[in-house]
């Protein structure tokens, strides 16, 4: 059996494995300066408190800079996010959302806040409308940058102190944090593992087991999917780890997760319309300039591209406008040729990012807008094109925003809800995620058939499992390579990049079988794959094909096919649980009769719990305990 694992550039030379795979950090496919991104000059657009009126429900009461006296039409729902379903049974808690840009803009806004209540009677300063027993209040960031953990930190902080003077009439604290953090983040050379602060990849492994992979080939597979869980942030938290887990998703691949097409547009086609080519070049026209300045590229008539999509132009006249080696990749595209080397035509055409490697300092990994997509991509493609085109992530939907997921522009979505309301709706989502309880909640069959992990499947995700589970036990996460969360995003970053070479195998059906052949043929079908499979990925030769963790059948294989049978269903759980008090009774009976019948009972209960303390080990702590021999 091969067990081929991505290591550091370091260990590269020895495994043979390519350098490119992971930095130095573990973070694939993010910018070596985070400040390269259109809104570098103001990452923090707003800061703004929201309160609940006992009359008005959730309102916006100040917002720097000024958002009222009416908030944009595109964020209403921003104070139903703020303060989430149920906030009022937690003391404090935090949660991240995402909102759609405001017209005339591009790029989805992340939102984080921190919400609080505190009884009536400590308040110093008590407002005529406070009538009820508790004040609720929430403070938001919204940003333009991904910064979720980051932004927590600092919100938690300014929260409690906001609290601790209980007067909420004083807003200079507010200001004073909006002003340091654009001043610090848009001077200072941020690290990019800032964006995964707070997204714990190794949590989500230890918590869901196996089943980590079949959430991670579902969103591959662009269906509808909704996560359900209370309280909010440990909602919000494991929809934007399993986010984290897809190569350079979290920096550059939700730029358009919240940008739905108009009413009547084909979902169903690879967005190769004059329209996406447009949205993908020129998706902010300060960022173009900046790039024509910087890289003294010639504009070919930028601003008739950008006018062209606002009057409805005629395509044909438009794509003769474009360059030659634009309107040969369009054209391309539309007669569904070869594929396109997309990645020469964005060293020429788009901006380059320098990454650093851990040992070796000059070597360059480049980042490039793909124009089909609209979002940069490193040298494999990486992020897929997952959430573009009207596939929608929203880490947290409010109950005020449920006519979403019957939206007719959406394709599909990963959202996550802490009503339970949204669960009944079963017609509207293909699978629901039980996050306290590790189950999923089928409402399309042939989606459990095509999410059945194979054996090499198997053999991977139980690799993981063992070993981020002794870093975890040993406490040494924090000084291992193996076992911490940069190297488990490593590792998932190798088995999308083997999947996608394999499929280049098409005709070899061994090769594909071991990721599960129905679920290749399904994913070729996507949208995400049919923009990736449309470039040439000439970087992709140095990636073997084949599975990771592909070889013959063992009796290993036996106890993962069981362990794996034994979490996902509810008849698996009972039979983990009659083992685990059958264990008991055993140890108790032998006991009672003495040394002689006792020894051979004791053996068998040794058996039944060494096979139950296997199951749970490689399956994660949904399962029962092994109940304790003394009890």
């Amino acid at each position: 059996m091969r067990r081929l694992c991505v290591c550091r550039p370091s260990e590269a030379r020895r495994t043979g494995l390519p350098a490119q795979v992971v930095d130095r950090r573990g973070v694939p496919g993010c910018f070596a300066n985070i400040m390269d991104v259109p809104c570098a000059a103001r990452p923090v657009l707003h800061i703004v408190l929201i309160g609940f009126h006992h009359k008005k429900g959730s309102q916006v009461e100040f917002a720097y800079p000024p958002l009222l006296p009416a908030l944009p039409p595109e964020w209403q729902a921003l104070p139903h996010l703020a303060l989430p379903d149920g906030a009022h049974n937690y003391q404090e808690d935090c949660v991240y959302f995402h909102l759609p840009p405001r017209t005339g803009h591009k790029g989805t806004v992340f939102g984080v806040a921190c919400y609080q209540q505190i009884d009536t009677q400590k308040l110093k300063v008590r407002g005529a409308d406070v009538t009820r027993g508790t004040v609720q209040k929430s403070i938001a960031l919204l940003s333009c940058l991904p910064l979720y953990g980051f932004l927590q930190a600092k919100l938690q902080m300014i929260t409690q102190v906001f609290f601790q003077e209980k007067d909420f009439s004083h807003m200079d604290m507010l200001k004073e944090l909006f002003e340091q953090l654009n001043t610090s983040l848009a001077s200072a050379h941020l690290n990019p593992s800032f964006m995964y602060v707070g997204l714990s990849a190794r949590k989500l492994l230890l918590h869901f087991g196996h089943m980590t992979l079949m959430l991670f080939k579902l969103v591959l597979l662009e269906k509808r999917v909704l996560f359900f869980l209370t309280p909010v942030h440990s909602l919000v938290g494991t929809v934007m780890a399993l986010l984290s887990l897809f190569p350079g998703m979290i920096e550059h691949g939700l730029e358009e997760c919240m940008t739905f097409r108009p009413h009547g547009e084909s979902l169903d086609e690879v967005p190769v319309s004059l329209h996406s080519w447009d949205s993908g070049l020129c998706s902010h026209q300060t960022a173009v300039q900046r790039l024509l300045h910087t890289h003294s590229m010639d504009p070919y008539d930028i601003s008739y591209h950008i006018s062209s999509v606002a009057d409805g132009s005629d395509k044909d006249s438009r794509i003769a406008r474009l360059p030659q080696s634009s309107a040969q990749l369009h054209a391309g595209v539309m007669k569904g040729t070869d594929r396109i080397d997309i990645a020469g035509l964005a060293v020429d055409s788009f901006p380059v990012v320098v990454q650093p490697f851990a040992d070796f300092e000059d070597d360059q990994e480049r980042l490039a807008s793909n124009p089909l997509s609209g979002l940069k991509e490193d040298v494999y493609g990486m992020p897929l094109a997952i959430f573009t085109k009207g596939y929608a992530c929203l880490p947290y939907l409010s109950l005020q925003q449920h006519i979403l997921l019957g939206e007719t522009s959406l394709r599909g979505f990963v959202v996550g809800a802490t009503n339970f309301l949204f669960r009944r709706q079963k017609h509207l989502t293909d699978v629901a995620v039980d996050v306290e309880s590790c189950q999923l909640e089928f409402h399309d069959d042939s989606l459990s058939t095509l999410l059945e992990l194979t054996t090499a499947d198997l053999r991977f995700i139980s690799f993981l499992v063992q070993h981020v589970g002794e870093a975890a036990e040993g406490d040494i996460a924090s000084t291992s390579w193996e076992g911490s969360e940069d190297w488990l995003r490593a590792q998932f970053r190798l088995y999308l990049l083997s999947l996608l070479t394999t499929t280049l195998e098409s005709d070899n059906e061994v090769l594909l079988s071991d990721y599960g052949s129905a679920f290749v043929q399904a994913w070729q079908n996507t949208h995400n794959y049919r923009v990736w499979n449309i470039a040439k990925r000439t970087a992709l030769h140095g990636i073997q094909a084949g599975h990771p963790f592909q070889g013959h059948y063992s009796v290993a294989d036996v106890k993962l096919r069981l362990a794996h049978s034994m979490q996902r269903s509810e008849s698996g759980r009972k039979l983990g649980s009659a083992i685990a008090h059958t264990s008991r009774s055993v140890m108790q009976t032998g006991r009672a009769v003495g040394h002689s019948v006792g020894g051979v009972l004791s053996g068998a209960s040794t058996t039944f719990s060494s096979l139950l303390s296997y199951i749970i080990s490689s399956s994660g702590p949904c399962l029962p305990q092994l109940p304790d021999d003394d009890s």
